[in-house]
């Protein structure tokens, strides 16, 4: 029996496996980073909300706020949504109130030719901050 040629035929299958690992290692990196960056553009972004004037203020600051941290963190969006929640603005002064602020990213993934991984994922993050409950507020 020949045994010509079986150890290129293993380190073929070898190669292989290790691309494999890596390309699910790129993906999975990639779909955690963007979650923590999503994740703190909607920190940042309720945060910028809780301290506006106004309810237009704290939507226009928000949403320009969860952009600029999605670019600083240099996550690659192809579509980010950004919904600011200003209820509160309208409760009295004196009474206990927050805003909030849902970002959505789409994170692409074409590029990490894996077997059975999606072209995108979906990242979804939502945070609040309280709003001062002494402070005059404005719709």
């Amino acid at each position: 029996m020949s045994q010509r040629g079986s150890v290129t035929v293993e380190a073929i299958l070898a190669i292989a496996a290790i691309m494999l690992i890596l390309l699910l290692g790129v993906a999975a990196g990639r779909i955690t980073i963007a979650g923590a960056a999503v994740e703190a553009a909607a920190r940042d972004a309720a945060r910028q909300a809780s301290i506006a004037r106004t309810a237009a203020a704290a939507k226009a600051n928000a949403e320009a706020s969860a952009r600029e941290s999605l670019a600083d963190q240099a996550v690659s969006c192809t579509a980010v949504k950004v919904t600011i929640s200003t209820k509160g603005f309208n409760r009295p002064v004196g009474e206990p109130a927050e805003v909030s602020a849902t970002i959505s990213c789409t994170v692409p993934l074409a590029d990490v030719a894996f077997p059975g991984l999606p072209g995108r994922v979906e990242r979804h993050a939502t945070s609040t901050s309280p709003l001062d409950p002494y402070r005059s507020r404005g719709t």
